[in-house]
């Protein structure tokens, strides 16, 4: 009774003066449906539990379907340094690397099926996408819209002369509406991200039902954690930005309010690319919207941090973040599939700062991708690179500076509040896919390659890079694993240094107590200490001080 009274007060903040009671039959009907096939509560985050971001063929043989080939690799490579696996979206698709999905409910036979995925689950938590805010146009959805099937009316956001877009946030340069048909049948419709990916229209209390019917088959399926995509962007109104509304919270906290009223073993993750301020503001008031928010800010923040050998802005920015209740967290992530978003930084990093990451980033090449601003002008969006070949730097002796780099990076990243998430391509010392990125065009490419699955492992055994940063990574996450003062939602402190090159993390929890030091710059640096400690992962014992080489680090324990 609980559940149905918090669901019709969502559905009354989301439709207000259009709810009508029909509305809360239909999501009683869901939750009769669902409610006896879902999996229970289990076990919260811990130190343990780490996420590796993949497609579902980034790892392939040619001859077999690719969800087995990815399984057999990571237990066989991997291990269990590793718990959760983000398998990015895995549906039939017409673009966008998957993200332009043209049926919600299937396996992309290339992958796999269902099976193979609950097979998967056995030995990883699996975390699915959900691309809730638009859909293939060659979906039987968008189809059935142009051929005016009555299931299927007002399922998307037909032009209107009256709706005021002037304000409109974009991701994109690409023009926000698109018009499909012949005829009698044409339509012009809303496309926030291409002429391919036509946004669905929530007002349509239907729409919402299917969307909410496919979050909770997708948990049947085996998801312990349902990733959001591009969810701020979800509900339109006229006049506005048409980004964050109220509306679209409440959606994520009508999720939240399933998941929770029914008790069951999922986490909600939300994807905005936006400033921290916003993004941070889809943990609703840190117990009723998404579990974990992908930490955007950190990817930009730490390369430059890196680059220029001043970890003064990172420094002030990781002081200011705390967990927002005992139930909510941070995705902390470096590299995705996507490229390094340039909007996180704004407010923190000026244009001179954010002008040096994009310099630099060419000279590495790599590209920028540009979106629309509501008054007609364009501004950088994301940075499209391999993280580790990002932080080359033109005074580097050699390549493998940026492979230290790169382990100093992703060791912040594991010591740093919140779960930590690593991209295939940065576990595995990837470095650029120029070929894939001029053959194909689109700048993402850049790092999305795929991988045989014989070749890699040969390479991570004999190739100098991949071999250097595959077993630093995992010793990485082995050691993070059994230190419980990495628990997400263990305490944190940013201690100051004199030395802007310096910063010092501090977490516990309980009796435990780890401070991790990391030299952001080239140069030794001596860094002072108040008691005897140890070094977590060689048990090294320092007195009163401990040097640190250049782009180097340490965990240490208190004795």
């Amino acid at each position: 009774m609980m559940l149905k009274t918090q669901i019709e007060q969502k559905l009354k903040q989301i439709y207000q003066d259009e709810y009508q009671a029909e509305y809360l039959v239909l999501f009683e009907q869901i939750i009769a449906k669902w409610q006896h096939q879902l999996p229970r509560a289990g076990q919260q985050l811990t130190e343990q539990n780490t996420y590796l971001i993949t497609y579902g063929d980034s790892i392939y043989d040619k001859s077999l379907t690719t969800f087995p080939v990815l399984h057999r690799f990571l237990k066989q490579h991997v291990g269990k340094a590793i718990t959760d696996v983000h398998i990015l979206p895995m549906f039939p698709y017409t673009s966008d690397d998957g993200f332009s999905v043209v049926d919600y409910r299937k396996i992309d036979p290339q992958l796999g099926n269902w099976q193979d995925l609950q097979e998967m689950a056995h030995d990883y938590r699996l975390m699915y996408d959900f691309v809730a805010n638009h859909i293939s146009k060659s979906s039987d959805w968008f189809q059935g819209f142009l051929n005016q099937q009555p299931q299927y009316a007002d399922y998307f956001i037909e032009y209107d002369a009256d709706f005021d877009a002037s304000g409109v946030t974009r991701p994109r340069v690409t023009p926000l509406f698109h018009t499909y048909g012949q005829h009698e049948k044409q339509k012009t419709v809303w496309t926030t991200f291409s002429e391919d990916q036509i946004d669905v229209n929530v007002k349509n209390i239907h729409v919402l039902v299917e969307l909410t019917d496919i979050f909770l088959e997708y948990i049947s399926h085996g998801a312990r954690s349902i990733r959001l995509d591009a969810i701020g962007f979800l509900w339109k109104e006229s006049g506005t930005t048409c980004i964050h509304l109220p509306q679209t919270h409440a959606i994520i906290q009508l999720w939240r309010e399933l998941v929770d009223g029914l008790q069951l073993d999922v986490q909600i993750i939300t994807e905005t690319n936006v400033p921290h301020v916003e993004n941070v503001s889809y943990f609703g008031n840190g117990t009723n919207e998404a579990h974990m928010v992908y930490q955007f800010t950190l990817p930009p923040l730490m390369l430059h941090t890196i680059q220029s050998g001043d970890a003064k802005k990172l420094s002030e920015w990781a002081s200011q973040i705390t967990n927002p209740s005992a139930s909510a967290t941070y995705f902390n992530f470096l590299s995705s599939h996507d490229g390094i978003g340039v909007r996180p930084v704004e407010g923190i990093l000026d244009k001179e700062q954010i002008d040096a990451l994009i310099t630099s980033v060419e000279s590495n090449g790599g590209r920028v991708s540009y979106k629309n601003n509501p008054d007609g002008t364009k501004s950088p969006y994301e940075l499209n690179i391999n993280y580790i070949d990002a932080l080359r730097h033109a005074t580097d002796i050699d390549e493998t500076i940026s492979w230290k780099k790169s382990i100093l990076a992703h060791a912040f990243l594991m010591s740093f509040i919140g779960v930590p998430a690593i991209y295939y391509h940065t576990l595995f010392g990837s470095d650029n896919d120029i070929a894939g990125m001029e053959s194909s065009g689109i700048n993402r490419r850049i790092n999305r390659e795929k991988l045989d699955a014989d070749k890699l492992a040969a390479e991570l055994e004999n190739d100098p890079r991949r071999n250097y940063i595959f077993s630093n990574m995992k010793q990485l996450l082995e050691v993070r694993q059994a230190t419980s003062a990495f628990h997400p939602f263990a305490e944190q402190r940013v201690l100051t240094s004199d030395d802007d090159a310096i910063i010092i993390i501090e977490r516990g929890i309980g009796d435990e107590m780890v401070r991790a030091l990391y030299n952001f710059s080239a140069k030794p640096k001596i860094v002072p200490l108040q008691t005897m400690s140890k070094n977590i992962f060689n048990d090294e014992l320092y007195e009163t001080e401990v040097q640190l080489n250049g782009y180097s680090f340490v965990w240490l324990q208190e004795q």
